[in-house]
């Protein structure tokens, strides 16, 4: 069965489209899968042209026309190929083709979503709400059960799977938005994506809030008061889970494989370690979704944007884990 990935093409002032297209140039002929670029076809075809790709651009009309990857422009207008870095109207463009990807997801029309990275202070600029990608798509999709993985590999084939217990949030409000619901739901989800990774087991170990995971309440409370209470729950739900346990030991344990993914309390707690060994290959999944979403790790990078000095490694990396999660749900 050949299988349709979707990707949005995200900000065209940044280089969401360049890491894009240079992936496809390396992917597109491992297998049959095919491609739906949602975004700007007049800047996918330049930049085609510019970098040398050759790839074969086809207008989307039908899944029945033959081809491997097409472009699909829901927006009326095309966009200035001139646009200023953070323009307001690429902005808008970048949420209207996450929301296009999506949508065609929830009516099976791809297997998977691929999005390229979007710039969360020129959206709210250009006037509309945004936390971000992976809030946005839980909205579209009507669910608040989701949560953020990172995927990341060393090049000796050691990996990290830290899923976050909350995202993006100033540290001092951590602690406030940390409930013994929301970390169960993320044990939970952990779990799951190491199944359908097809990994032989899922043994997940939950961090500590606080230095020496609250070193018995001496460091903070969270641990006993919220933490441990939901690693109970999820062991008494027969998931394999250990926690709370300390960030700065647990990490070691998880890289040398005596643990299939993390479960990390706060954003930077689980991504510096996952981005020192994968900083170039990463990867976001979003779990818990209706439908498989990766995107790669990384932002807009305004100031190398249309230099062909983009790295496609962890967009190689987000388009992989796609076909590969959407496989397994085949």
């Amino acid at each position: 069965m050949t299988g349709w990935i979707g990707i949005s093409l995200g900000d065209i002032t940044g280089i969401g489209p360049e890491v894009t297209l240079k992936a496809l140039s390396v992917e597109a002929n491992a297998d049959d899968t095919r491609y739906l670029l949602i975004g700007d076809a007049p800047h996918a075809r330049r930049l085609n042209e510019q970098f040398g790709l050759k790839l074969p651009l086809q207008d989307y009309a039908s899944k029945d026309k033959p081809g491997r990857i097409f472009l699909c422009h829901p927006l009326p207008d095309v966009l200035p190929l001139d646009l200023l870095e953070g323009s307001p109207a690429a902005a808008r463009a970048a949420v209207a083709w996450v929301r296009e990807g999506a949508e065609r997801c929830l009516r099976d029309e791809l297997d998977a979503l691929v999005t390229a990275p979007v710039n969360k202070e020129a959206i709210v600029r250009a006037g509309q709400a945004f936390i971000g990608q992976t809030e946005f798509l839980s909205q579209l999709a009507g669910t608040d059960r989701t949560a953020m993985m990172l995927l990341g590999r060393d090049d000796r084939g050691r990996c990290l799977r830290v899923a976050l217990a909350t995202t993006h949030l100033p540290l001092k409000l951590v602690s406030d938005h940390l409930t013994q619901a929301k970390i169960e739901m993320v044990i939970e989800l952990a779990a799951q994506a190491c199944s359908d990774l097809g990994l032989l087991r899922a043994c997940v170990a939950v961090c500590g809030l606080n230095p020496h995971a609250g070193e018995g309440g001496e460091m903070g409370t969270e641990e006993q008061t919220i933490i441990a209470p939901a690693v109970r729950v999820a062991r008494g739900r027969q998931i394999d889970v250990v926690g709370p346990l300390s960030a700065d030991a647990l990490f070691y344990h998880a890289f040398r494989g005596d643990y299939d993914a993390v479960v990390a309390m706060y954003h930077d707690q689980g991504l510096v370690p996952l981005k020192m060994i994968g900083f170039e290959s990463g990867v976001n999944w979003t779990l818990g979704l209706p439908f498989i979403r990766t995107s790669p790790d990384h932002g807009t990078a305004y100031d190398i944007a249309g230099q062909g000095k983009a790295n496609p490694s962890s967009m190689l990396a987000a388009l992989r884990l796609a076909k590969q999660l959407a496989e397994h749900k085949r």
